[in-house]
């Protein structure tokens, strides 16, 4: 299972997904993930709504194994129903 999280630095959703994905990596076999910072990587808004298929109007923005789950809430929602955490 592979994770890629867009984020931003100084963003606290963003630094807390990425410490979600961390804890998954550590506790499942399996799980990996990328942390991909929109502006060291030149990524603009206009790219990552093409990637996401709809409007961004914050970041992160996370996908597993390439189907969009969304921002941080989500994810972590996501990883408690799948019982990850």
């Amino acid at each position: 299972m592979y994770t890629v999280i867009f984020g931003r630095q100084g963003c606290p959703y963003c630094v807390r997904a990425k410490q979600i994905a961390e804890n998954l990596k550590d506790s499942m076999d399996g799980f990996d993930f990328r942390y991909v910072d929109i502006h060291e990587e030149g990524i603009s808004k206009g790219d990552l709504e093409k990637t996401v298929g709809k409007p961004v109007h914050t970041v992160p923005q996370i996908f597993i194994d390439r189907q969009h789950i969304g921002g941080c809430n989500e994810f972590e929602a996501h990883a408690r129903q799948q019982q990850w955490l």
